[in-house]
């Protein structure tokens, strides 16, 4: 069983950033794909961006592709999430997620995909 637990959230003016990170406890990290969904009130929990076990595949969601970049440290057990140009409608609490995978270039942008869940963190975004 792997354990997730998001922070970095935050209240942050339109146009500034925010690091999160999800932290994994439990087990091999390094055997994991992973990924950051977002759910806004009254929408359905949506992909974000996705990263490979390796880190050496990366894919993004077209409304946060060349603002966010997901990032991995397998030593430390984390995966990151660094946003940038943050706008209005990225306000939203924000998931992480790992499935096991063993394949090199694996990433999953499907919430099945996904069987750990932290339990999120709220970014807010004010104008």
């Amino acid at each position: 069983q792997v354990q997730l637990v998001e922070s970095g959230g935050g209240l942050v003016q339109a146009g500034g950033s925010l690091r999160l990170s999800c932290a994994a406890s439990g087990r091999t990290f390094s055997s994991y794909a992973a990924g950051w969904f977002r759910q806004a009130p009254g929408n359905e929990r949506e992909f974000v961006a996705a990263i490979s076990w390796s880190g050496g595949v990366k894919f993004y969601a077209e409304s946060v592709k060349g603002r966010f970049t997901i990032s991995r440290d397998n030593a430390k057990n984390t995966v990151d999430l660094q946003m940038n140009s943050l706008q209005l409608d990225d306000t939203a609490v924000y998931y992480c997620a790992v499935r096991a995978d063993y394949s090199f270039y694996g990433y999953y942008t499907e919430k099945g995909d996904y069987n750990h869940w932290g339990k999120g963190t709220q970014v807010t975004v004010s104008s």
